[in-house]
């Protein structure tokens, strides 16, 4: 039960328990936000935090998120830890910087009332710089974050994590969208395209890729003209023009650092 406009408003009682889980990392600015939209969704919201020295895991607390410290040990390897953390076998997974719309709890409602599937996608709605965005391949961004743990796992290398469920299993998709606080400003886009660039250059190096000048061209002007004209970019206006721009400056940071990773030495 929970109040809206001060109106009592019952929930569906589910037919199988659901545990909410949430991986973070001083992210104080967001969690709050996070954690007030689950409230009453679920008697097990565990966060899985990896050593924050801001006020993260107090903010947690006060919300009555169980907390469990652990070192960071990948995206991949840390949301694995924290799925495996949660009390009930359906997991509900989520970023600190997302938040669940109403529509998108009373869904998430109605399945664990009727579970029919290994997993259920979701579409995201990001928020850019105070700019919901709808168009430059940013929508519906869909993934697979509800699911039955014991039919899937978390796959992927240094980045670009995904949930896959085993062969043979079904999937749904959901209707309503889950809000995504991505960057509230320009300069936290550039930071974190700094941190993952490094992390994607490592990951080519390992799979023995490795950068040629062509490519320093061609794969950052495709991907502007591809996201802004082909992918409809442009209208979102300025901020379709930045996520642009940016990515495009991110894939050429990330093929410059892979060849600065696999550079032979110079002959002495």
């Amino acid at each position: 039960m929970c109040l809206a406009n001060g109106i009592r408003i019952f929930a569906l009682m589910p037919t199988v328990p659901l545990s909410v889980v949430i991986i973070t990392f001083n992210e104080e600015a967001n969690i709050g936000r996070c954690l007030a939209a689950l409230d009453g969704l679920s008697d097990d919201v565990v966060v899985v935090d990896s050593g924050s020295t801001d006020r993260t895991v107090a903010i947690c607390r006060e919300h009555g998120a169980r907390v469990v410290v652990h070192p960071f040990a990948g995206y991949v390897a840390q949301k694995n830890f924290a799925t495996a953390q949660a009390r009930h076998n359906h997991v509900l997974q989520l970023d600190a910087d997302e938040v669940l719309t109403e529509a998108l709890r009373a869904e998430i409602q109605r399945v664990t009332a009727d579970w029919q599937h290994a997993g259920y996608s979701l579409p995201r709605l990001t928020n850019y710089c105070g700019h919901w965005v709808r168009h430059g391949g940013w929508y519906p961004d869909r993934k697979l974050r509800l699911y039955d743990r014991r039919l899937g796992a978390w796959q992927g290398q240094l980045l670009h994590e995904r949930y896959e469920v085993q062969p043979g299993q079904t999937l749904g998709q959901l209707q309503s969208d889950l809000l995504h606080y991505s960057y509230p400003t320009i300069e936290s886009h550039v930071q974190q395209l700094n941190k993952f660039t490094t992390i994607g250059a490592e990951e080519l190096a390992a799979r023995g890729k490795r950068a040629n000048g062509l490519q320093l061209w061609v794969k950052p002007t495709w991907k502007f003209w591809h996201l802004y004209l082909l992918r409809g970019g442009w209208l979102d206006g300025f901020a379709g023009l930045s996520i642009a721009a940016l990515s495009a400056w991110g894939v050429f940071l990330k093929y410059a650092k892979l060849r600065v990773l696999t550079r032979k030495p110079a002959a002495a």
